[in-house]
């Protein structure tokens, strides 16, 4: 039996080299893994001695050689196959050991262009794919972690089972493909023209299973894609293991928090904000946004745009969360967290708060579309009453636009001085959102302000916040019974805004 070895990863290669050796396995191996094997004292023969031909191009052209190739691909059931190989004086290669150049690796250190481009795996691809399409004779081998199955396989008087041919091929053609899409993903990435590609594959790298999905009978996983960092690349200083919820939601906090050029603090429950406000400093931004509904705030996900100092983390102890995210925590907040040992401290990894696309799956296929990363200025707006906001009142306005765009639809935000009071999240109808969001809000809705995602399809929601005592409302417009919504607007000497851009959110 002869073995190919070329690995970037070393990580057990000369233990599982020497079990080769000890089953009578020739090995050849490329020369990094070469220089490791000799260190080590296993026989090995350079692949040179296949090819009969040295390597060139500073090491482009190394593996791509039909003595090579032919060797995998050759079908051991096929007789013209092997007379053509014997005739040629060709060796058969039955085991290909192969982990690629680390592409994704290179372009998360900021390396150059050339750099990158140097990182690309060519001969590595090419013999796993061919060692997995003739997987029937030939075991192509990706991951260390396979190692100790492949030797007990080899082991087996019974030889090697197709169940373990079959699992070794998938993981080499899925592992080459997400190898592709990284590249695909980063060349996207500098090219505006290819945001939607004819051709668009999904690839990430599996960092770990999760307990369980969004329920305990679902199975999930967390996947980290080329570009890497975010909440995906997150150091966890302190706490529990993180699940599939505490992801979701952990990421729906931080992209709110991203939106605020202020120091602004989010408080997330399943996906909907029940307390985000601004604050001169990290602590206050926090207890105003814990005040906006401390209830529903109990075990929900806090976000910090801003570092979280000790007198931050102080505060935030005195109640229960499953996650803190900030973009970084100083050594008084890490102690002061200490008192809440279950509780995941998070420190995202370097990148946008929220990502470029937004994918979701459908049945025979999925949707890409960018994400809503607009919002949050009024630059564009215009003021469609009679009465026009004043400073402070267009400023609150700002705010609750920012925040509605957060919330799932229909959407609807009371906000005061910087302060998210009320919320009406995910409603069918949009006068019950407003209805929600006035219950929610109680006596402080009362000179407050309101944002609404979408058009108000009925001059009711207005009414219905008028009758509250909300002062101003920032809306997209848009309706054919706009003219009905402003006239509610003027009988009730309230400003009303629109911005022509609508946020929903599904």
């Amino acid at each position: 039996m002869n073995a190919l070895l070329s690995v970037s990863d070393k990580s057990g290669l000369v233990e599982f080299a020497r079990g080769l050796d000890g089953l009578g396995v020739t090995i050849y191996a490329t020369g990094g893994t070469e220089r490791v094997l000799r260190e080590a004292n296993i026989p090995v023969r350079a692949l040179q001695e296949l090819t009969g031909f040295p390597e060139m191009l500073d090491g482009r052209v190394k593996t791509l050689h039909p003595n090579v190739h032919a060797g995998i691909l050759a079908r051991r059931d096929e007789p013209r196959h092997l007379q053509e190989l014997a005739e040629r004086e060709l060796k058969l290669i039955d085991l290909v050991v192969v982990n690629l150049y680390p592409f994704v690796e290179t372009v998360s250190s900021g390396a150059d262009r050339a750099q990158t481009i140097e990182s690309i795996d060519i001969g590595g691809v090419t013999l796993l794919r061919a060692a997995a399409k003739n997987h029937d004779h030939v075991l192509p081998v990706v991951r260390p972690s396979d190692y100790p199955a492949v030797l007990s396989a080899l082991k087996d008087p019974g030889g090697v089972p197709a169940s373990l041919r079959r699992h070794l091929a998938a993981v080499a053609f899925g592992h080459t493909a997400a190898y592709d899409a990284a590249i695909g993903e980063h060349l996207r990435g500098t090219n505006a023209a290819t945001t939607f590609p004819q051709d668009f594959t999904l690839g990430g790298h599996k960092v770990r299973d999760l307990r369980y999905g969004e329920n305990p009978h679902q199975s999930a996983a967390l996947y980290r894609t080329a570009a890497g960092g975010g909440i995906a690349g997150a150091r966890q200083w302190q706490g529990l293991e993180l699940s599939y919820n505490n992801l979701l939601d952990t990421q729906a906090a931080w992209s709110l928090v991203g939106d605020f050029p202020d120091i602004a603090v989010a408080i997330i429950k399943h996906a909907n904000p029940c307390g985000v406000a601004l604050g001169k400093d990290a602590a206050q931004a926090f207890d105003r946004a814990l005040n906006c509904d401390r209830r529903s705030a109990f075990g929900g996900i806090v976000a910090f745009n801003r570092p979280v100092d000790g007198a931050a983390a102080q505060a935030l102890v005195g109640s229960f969360f499953e996650v803190v995210v900030a973009p970084t925590f100083d050594g008084a907040a890490l102690q002061a967290m200490t008192a809440r040992p279950k509780l995941r401290v998070l420190q995202p990894g370097p990148g946008p708060a929220q990502p470029d696309l937004d994918a979701r799956p459908i049945t025979g296929g999925f949707l890409v579309q960018t994400a809503d990363q607009t919002g949050g200025t009024l630059g564009e707006s215009r003021v469609v009453t009679a009465k026009v906001p004043d400073e402070a009142t267009f400023k609150d306005l700002q705010f609750a636009w920012t925040v509605v765009k957060h919330v799932r639809s229909n959407a609807i935000v009371i906000a005061h001085e910087g302060a998210a009071v009320g919320t009406g999240a995910g409603q069918m109808s949009r006068v019950e959102a407003v209805e929600l969001a006035v219950h929610r809000a109680g006596p402080r809705a009362a000179g407050s302000v309101l944002a609404s995602d979408g058009f108000f399809p009925y001059p009711d929601g207005v009414e219905v916040a008028a009758r509250a005592g909300v002062r101003a409302i920032v809306q997209p417009g848009g309706s054919v019974k706009d003219s009905e919504a402003i006239a509610a607007a003027d009988n009730a000497g309230m400003a009303m805004v629109f911005t022509g851009e609508r946020h929903f959110k599904h």
